[in-house]
């Protein structure tokens, strides 16, 4: 009994401590938050009490009148004050004002080298100026005088497009110099010239486009292959073709495709110097004798043994360069002329696939182009439909002055090589010389400094005028394409 109510003692006193502990817990906590609540009550009323202190301070400082002060005081001048505007050289402004570079076009595209005026890589492609709306066509001018390092140029520029998957076309390559990287990126050099076993029919088929119905590629080719003839005997004959002698031609066209598949030169020339009873033969009989002549000369005179049979070399549009070498005739100026019409015309059908894809054609030697009204207007032709087309066209030439030999003043040979610079933004010029300066800074709009800048540059360094924009760009190559591309090889 004792020890039961031992035990209820210790339970009463255990839970009586229990409630005081909890009871002085609640006082401390409400304690700790009254004097919270009074420290953040004095720093309020600690910066109430400085702000107004401040405030005050403020007022009572005395300040000029927004004005100035009044009367002799306020050193002013009744008349206004003026300053002469500050003169000095170029030498001293550079360092004044050191950030005037040109931006450059960005990092899209490929290297070139770097921009002499920025310190910074020069990345270009024609291709994404046009799409990127700062260019309205691909086209592109290369002019520079012999040794100043244009043709390397070239080199780098298409063999480092292939790398982005486009295909490389040069319609002629008189010197021969681009057969060699043709073979090495995997394309095809075709050797043209006596002695050579190639032959080339520049009325084959061709490639046929794939979007094309059988009328329509029908209509084509007949169209082209008219155009072929007429064109090849304008340069023969140095003179544009009568109204009598497109008919010849027409009708001896018609009459061989009637009777083979393929045809060739010599089955049209027959026809031409030997017409069928047809109801114009009395026409073409005598009317079209100076074309059949001019053409023979294409079979059976000094140009015999390239055109005069069925092609023994195929043009594959799916390699990634095809070049036709003609430096086995490049002694013959006329050859030269006639082969470069055939060349065109047999790469025609190809570059005119809206399938094909983005495409170089490199016109090398172009004042040799320019001289034929028939691979001027071609050109022209290609130049115009380029962005339909994909088609970014290189021209390369020594000098501007080159455009103002073409024909006449006033001519429509004039008209077109003006209309080639005229449609190409992408403007290249290397080193001139001084007596050029005049008609290259009229033609491409140079300002002075950019005119004094042409008699002075190094090897590889060009302006490159693209649209509006300038800039001074030296071309970097590696050892592997110094090597390639060194046309000085046998001076050294």
């Amino acid at each position: 009994m004792a020890d039961e109510q031992q035990r209820r003692l210790h339970s009463t006193e255990l839970v009586s401590g229990t409630r005081k502990s909890r009871k002085d817990r609640r006082a401390r906590k409400r304690a700790a938050t009254r004097r919270l609540t009074q420290d953040a009550a004095d720093r309020k009323a600690a910066q109430r009490d400085q702000a107004l202190a401040e405030r005050e301070e403020a007022r009572q400082t005395q300040y000029l009148p927004a004005a100035g002060e009044p009367g002799p005081a306020a050193l002013r001048n009744p008349r206004p004050f003026r300053v002469r505007p500050h003169q000095d050289t170029s030498a001293t402004l550079r360092a004044a004002y050191p950030f005037l570079a040109e931006g450059g076009l960005g990092a899209e595209g490929l290297f070139i080298g770097q921009d002499m005026y920025s310190g910074s890589a020069f990345a270009f492609d024609a291709f994404e100026l046009y799409r990127r709306g700062i260019i309205t066509a691909p086209n592109m001018i290369v002019a520079g005088i012999v040794g100043a390092g244009k043709s390397a140029l070239i080199k780098s520029l298409y063999t480092r497009s292939i790398a982005f998957g486009r295909r490389v076309y040069l319609p002629g390559d008189p010197k021969g110099e681009h057969s060699g990287i043709a073979e090495a990126v995997g394309g095809k050099a075709i050797r043209l010239g006596h002695g050579m076993m190639a032959r080339l029919n520049p009325l084959d088929e061709g490639h046929r486009p794939s979007n094309t119905t059988d009328e329509e590629w029908a209509s084509l080719l007949a169209s082209r292959r008219r155009d072929l003839l007429g064109a090849l005997a304008e340069v023969v004959l140095e003179r544009h073709l009568s109204p009598l002698e497109h008919t010849a031609i027409d009708l001896a066209l018609q009459e061989t495709v009637r009777e083979t598949s393929v045809p060739v030169l010599p089955l049209v020339v027959d026809r031409i110097l030997a017409p069928g009873k047809d109801a114009l033969a009395d026409l073409t009989a005598d009317d079209g004798r100076q074309v059949g002549h001019a053409l023979r000369r294409l079979v059976a005179g000094d140009l015999s043994g390239l055109f005069d049979g069925p092609s023994t070399v195929r043009f594959d549009p799916s390699l990634p360069m095809v070049s036709l070498d003609l430096s086995r005739v490049v002694e013959n100026a006329s050859a030269i002329s006639v082969l470069m019409t055939c060349a065109s015309a047999w790469m025609e059908s190809a570059l005119l696939d809206p399938e094909g894809g983005q495409r170089l054609v490199i016109y090398d030697e172009g004042w040799r182009l320019m001289s034929q009204p028939s691979l001027l207007r071609r050109m022209d032709s290609h130049w115009r439909l380029a962005r339909h087309y994909g088609i970014s066209n290189v021209l390369v030439f020594h000098k501007l002055s080159d455009l103002e030999n073409v024909g006449d003043q006033g001519s429509a040979m004039r008209s077109l090589a003006n209309s080639l610079l005229a449609n190409a933004e992408i403007r290249v010029v290397y080193r001139q010389e001084s007596d050029q300066l005049a008609g290259a800074a009229a033609a491409l709009g140079l300002t002075g400094t950019e005119r004094s800048l042409l008699p002075g540059l190094g090897i590889g360094q060009g302006l490159w005028r693209i649209k509006d924009h300038a800039y001074l760009v030296q071309h970097q190559m590696t050892p592997g394409e110094m090597e390639m591309f060194d046309t000085r090889s046998r001076l050294l």
